[in-house]
Parts: structure tokens; C-alpha cells; sequence
């Protein structure tokens, strides 16, 4: 605790968190949702890694980037669980200041990374198509891997001054979060002190990646899809865009939640606490569910792979 300008400044030793707000009698129940939740982005999204790694004729650039993006979304989930199974399992309302920042640092340096990976398979879709003879010649191995690193560093280094520039504001017994979760739109709406370098840092991260991300993606696509309309058969133009659909599914899957949680954010100052609470619960939890049905459903050498995996545990029980 400190004193400044005759004014009770202090950071607190922990925050409240929030369940589901107007359901508190019920959270025993919502336990049931959320946890099954959790098996299926667990169980999915690590069997696509290690069918992924396993099996050698998986080892392609549109593969690999898929494994990157069941990766990053498993570092998100990981990130949410401890607070989520805590409220509604056990009631644990508290989380440590130092605790807090940390699950903030986590959840949106693996959702930058989802974005970028996102974006990166857009452009491996685009090379496919626009230049299928040197399509392996460009993405070679080393340069998917280097990507990959890069995406990890620089999702790292845009999220490391939060924390610290969140330390340095004051709190002034304001301590009750909106989620089950630390997120920095919730979390930079406590202080009592000036938060503009704050904002104005928060906007540059998500403009420099949400943003820039979503805008290439479309580009991306605008020029797969000019690529296709030059393809002379009906038959390759389908087959063009069938390679598409499942990336074109994970990026609604991604960025539609997450627009509509900003927009919530930053225009539903008096939008009732439970919508809030459910757009934020959309975008942490519906991609890293969906992804791994819809990976699984519409790519066959998916599916192959975790055919053959379990046929193989199979023949040794």
C-alpha cells in the first residue's frame, strides 16, 4: 500500500472473479458444460497434434500450421481452466494479483498467436492455389518451422509490457472482475489512475495483429478466389476451393466472437453482466471446440490419420 497526493493508492493482493452472473446457485451444474467443453478441446485438438506428428505423410506445410493452431489453442484453454473449473467446482472466487497478470499474459499471447497462424495458413492456401508446381519449393520446412518461432517471439514481446504497465496504476479498492478470467478489456477498467498509455497500447496490439491478421486474411482470400474464378474446369475450381473450407470455417469460428466481444466491450457499458459474460465464454471456448470437429469432418487426410491410429492401438490390445 502507498500514499500519494493524500490519496489511498494500493494494488490488490487478489481479484474477485466472476462465474456466470444471475446463475450463482447453479454453477455446480455449469460445471457439467464447461468441463465436457474442456475434454473435447483437450482430446480434439491433441489428437490432430499427434496424429500430426506421427504420421510422416501429415508432414506438409497445411498440416503443420494446422498443428500450430490446435497448439496455440490448447495453450488457451490451458490458461482459462484453472479459474473456470475453480469457480464452478469448487466456488473459488480469488485470484492473486500476480496470478491474474499471468493468466491475462497467457490467454492473449496464445490468442495473438491463433491469429497469426491463422493468417499464415490463409497464404500457404494462397501459394497452393496460386502456385501449385512450387508450392513445396516455398514452403519449405525450415521457413514453416522459422514462421512458426517468429509468430511465438512476437506474441511474447507485444504482451510483455501489460503486465508491468498495469503494475504501475492504482487500483483504489477496485477488484471485482466481469469473467471467470483475467483479460486486459476487463482488467484496464478497475484503475482510478490515468489508463491512457494503457489504451493507447492496447489498441496498437490489437490493431498490429487482430487487425492487420484479419485485414490480410481477406486479402488472402480476395486473391484465391480471383486465382479460382481463372481456373478453365468446374471440376479444379471446386477442388480449389474445397481446400479452403475448413480455414475458411476456423477464421469465423475465431474472429466472429472475438469482434463481437470487442464490440461489447467497448459499446455495452450497459448491457446486461450475463451477456458479457457469454460473448467472453464464446470467444475463449467456441474455436478451440469447433476446430477439431470441422478439421476432422472436411479433411480426409485428417481423418485417415486418426483412423489408422486408432486402428493401429487396435491390432496391439
Amino acid at each position: 500500500m502507498k500514499s500519494s497526493n493524500n490519496s489511498l493508492e494500493f494494488l490488490p493482493t487478489t481479484f474477485i472473479l466472476v462465474g456466470i452472473p444471475g446463475l450463482e446457485e447453479e454453477h455446480i451444474w455449469m460445471s457439467i458444460p464447461f468441463s465436457l467443453m474442456y475434454i473435447i478441446i483437450f482430446l480434439g485438438n491433441g489428437t490432430i497434434i499427434h496424429v500430426i506428428r506421427t504420421d510422416a505423410a501429415l508432414h506438409q506445410p497445411m498440416y503443420l500450421f494446422l498443428a500450430m493452431l490446435a497448439l496455440a489453442e490448447v495453450g488457451v484453454s490451458a490458461s482459462t481452466l484453472p479459474t473456470v473449473l475453480g469457480i464452478f467446482l469448487f466456488g473459488t472466487t480469488e485470484i492473486s494479483f500476480d496470478a491474474c497478470l499471468l493468466q491475462m499474459f497467457s490467454i492473449h499471447s496464445f490468442s495473438i498467436m491463433e491469429s497469426a497462424v491463422l493468417l499464415a495458413m490463409s497464404v500457404d492456401r494462397f501459394v497452393a492455389i496460386y502456385s501449385p508446381l512450387r508450392y513445396t519449393a516455398i514452403l519449405t520446412l525450415p521457413r514453416i518451422f522459422g514462421t512458426g518461432a517468429v509468430i511465438g517471439l512476437k506474441s511474447i514481446m507485444l504482451m510483455a509490457p501489460l503486465p508491468m504497465l498495469l503494475r504501475r496504476l492504482p487500483f483504489c479498492g477496485h477488484n471485482v472482475l466481469s469473467h471467470s478470467y483475467c483479460l486486459h478489456p476487463n482488467l484496464i477498467h478497475l484503475p482510478c489512475g490515468d489508463i491512457s498509455i494503457n489504451n493507447i497500447y492496447g489498441l496498437f496490439i490489437v490493431t498490429s495483429t487482430f487487425g492487420l491478421d484479419s485485414l490480410l486474411i481477406v486479402v488472402s482470400y480476395g486473391l484465391i478466389l480471383h486465382t479460382v474464378l481463372n481456373i478453365a474446369t468446374k471440376e479444379g475450381r471446386k477442388k480449389a476451393l474445397n481446400t479452403c473450407g475448413s480455414h475458411v470455417c476456423a477464421v469465423l469460428a475465431y474472429y466472429v466472437p472475438m469482434i463481437g466481444l470487442s464490440m461489447v466491450h467497448r459499446f455495452g457499458h450497459h448491457v446486461s453482466p450475463l451477456l458479457h459474460a457469454m460473448m467472453a465464454n464464446a470467444y475463449l471456448f467456441f474455436p478451440p471446440v469447433v476446430n477439431p470437429i470441422v478439421y476432422s469432418i472436411k479433411t480426409k487426410e485428417i481423418r485417415r490419420g486418426i483412423v489408422r491410429m486408432l486402428s493401429e492401438k487396435r491390432s496391439r490390445v
